[in-house]
């Protein structure tokens, strides 16, 4: 009986002790499967978080990309258009530039011709210089001017000038005017001046109103009341010496010939 009873008892330990070992074992491999799991869920933290960073790298850089693109695409418009104006302008450049070149060459060719028509006037009218002084007439500007040697009347002065294809000077300016007194020295000549037509109302012999005189001190005067012809050199003044005289006074006279218009 108290063998049976010993060995109910071992039994019983023994059960107890399989039933510790086997709590044991579940309880190890419980806290086992809870580590395991742990690790799962970290690493599977990682591998998350991990992967949100690199689709947020992925995104950024994509959209850095797309910048980029979008500002190099704005570059290239901008210097494409800029190229295209500046083709333009080069193109209008050198239009002008062949435009100016050619209108060059044609001024290079008209100064030339000009220059080249300029110096045959030159030489012809030397010559005619030449010819004129050997016939008595002087060559002044456009003209050729001729001093009588003899005294007439203003009317009949002016039928020589015109018989030999002249007619009486006409005056233009003051250098014309200084030519003239410098030929008289100190002698009195008629000029193609008169007021015959209406006193007081100058013409010339081509019937041009008289616009610039050279009047000595106190003329005209017309004293005698019918000096209505015009002479020059009545004053020592190189400038300022003409003079109303009548008509049928007597002096020597100056033709004048235009040769060149």
């Amino acid at each position: 009986m108290e063998m049976n009873e010993e060995i109910y008892a071992n039994a019983e330990v023994a059960a107890d002790s399989s039933d510790s070992e086997q709590s044991y074992e579940d309880g190890h491999v419980n806290e086992d499967n809870l580590q395991t799991q742990r690790t799962g869920r970290f690493k599977q933290s990682e591998t998350s978080g991990g992967e949100t960073t690199r689709i947020r790298c992925y995104r950024l850089t994509a959209l850095c990309l797309l910048l980029l693109s979008i500002v190099l695409l704005t570059a290239i418009t901008v210097l494409w258009i800029k190229f295209n104006i500046l083709s333009t302008d080069k193109t209008k450049l050198e239009t002008s530039h062949n435009n100016l070149t050619i209108e060059r060459d044609q001024l290079q060719t008209s100064y030339n011709t000009l220059t080249i028509e300029r110096e045959k006037l030159q030489r012809e009218r030397e010559e005619l210089e030449r010819f004129s002084n050997k016939l008595g007439w002087i060559y002044f500007s456009s003209s050729v001017h001729s001093i009588s040697n003899e005294s007439m009347t203003w009317t009949e002065s002016r039928q020589d000038c015109r018989g030999r294809g002249a007619d009486l000077v006409i005056i233009n300016n003051k250098e014309e005017q200084e030519f003239i007194s410098k030929l008289l020295g100190i002698r009195k000549a008629w000029i193609g001046l008169n007021d015959r037509d209406k006193e007081e109302e100058w013409k010339w012999v081509d019937d041009t109103r008289l616009s610039t005189g050279y009047w000595g001190r106190g003329e005209p005067n017309s004293k005698a009341g019918d000096e209505d012809c015009v002479l020059t050199g009545d004053r020592s003044d190189p400038v300022w010496n003409w003079a109303d005289y009548p008509c049928d006074d007597k002096f020597i006279w100056i033709c004048e010939k235009t040769i060149f218009n």
